[in-house]
């Protein structure tokens, strides 16, 4: 029970790696704020919290729903006065495709998703984190974000744009009790990595679950690190 007693809210909590931490941090005693906007894949995650025995809080919400990230910050604040983890782990791929034949509309939405999204949550919840004793915030990124690889472009420079957003985060929370790491998991069993390899055996890259005591440790009181990119992987050349 490491995380007895602290809140946790996780973003993209209704399957993958978001479910995994969640039930993670759950099993280790935190209470969780599950943010989706699948309420089905939400209950479901909750159903294996209590479960546990653990205990969770529903969101259904758009991450791109600025207003109402604002809200959500508004009303921990009023039930909780403070929140102890954040894991900003929603994620959209987009398409993979050459820079000039991206549709508009899905260039703008991975970015809204992988950046927009995560300054929104700094912007509303940055004022809880520093309520807490030792507020911890980790943002998955992935080490696309450091190479150049063709037809990635879009999922590329949001992550490029995330890591310069958190880091920036990070070193102005170094005077704080607050630490803000990044989190690359590498090639991970998930939907988003399906659909950018399809014909991908997934037994060949490792589960969700197997990233679960990482993400806990960088979610400690104890953990030190700040500013930090923290691999989960050996350095894959396939994104």
């Amino acid at each position: 029970m490491r995380l007895k007693g602290r809140i946790a809210l996780v973003t993209g909590a209704s399957r993958g790696l978001g479910a995994a931490a969640a039930l993670a941090y759950a099993r280790e005693g935190a209470h969780c704020i599950l943010v989706a906007r699948t309420v089905g894949g939400l209950e479901a995650v909750d159903d294996q919290i209590q479960a546990l025995g653990g205990s969770a809080t529903l969101v259904p919400l758009d991450v791109t729903d600025g207003p109402g990230i604002d809200r959500l910050g508004q009303a921990l604040y009023e039930r909780f006065g403070k929140l102890d983890i954040l894991l900003g782990n929603a994620g959209l791929l987009g398409m993979l495709a050459p820079v000039g034949h991206i549709e508009p509309d899905i260039f703008e939405r991975v970015m809204a998703v992988n950046v927009t999204a995560n300054w929104r949550l700094i912007r509303s919840l940055d004022p809880l984190l520093r309520q807490s004793d030792a507020g911890r915030a980790i943002f998955v990124t992935c080490d696309i974000s450091r190479r150049v690889v063709p037809y990635w472009s879009a999922y590329a420079a949001s992550k490029a744009a995330l890591d310069m957003l958190a880091s920036t985060y990070a070193a102005e929370c170094g005077h704080t009790s607050v630490r803000v790491n990044l989190y690359d998991p590498g090639p991970l069993r998930t939907k988003l990595r399906k659909e950018a390899f399809p014909g991908e055996n997934p037994e060949t890259v490792s589960s969700p679950e197997a990233h679960a005591e990482a993400l806990i440790e960088l979610a400690l009181p104890s953990c030190a690190l700040n500013g930090e990119w923290v691999a989960g992987h050996q350095d894959d050349s396939t994104g």
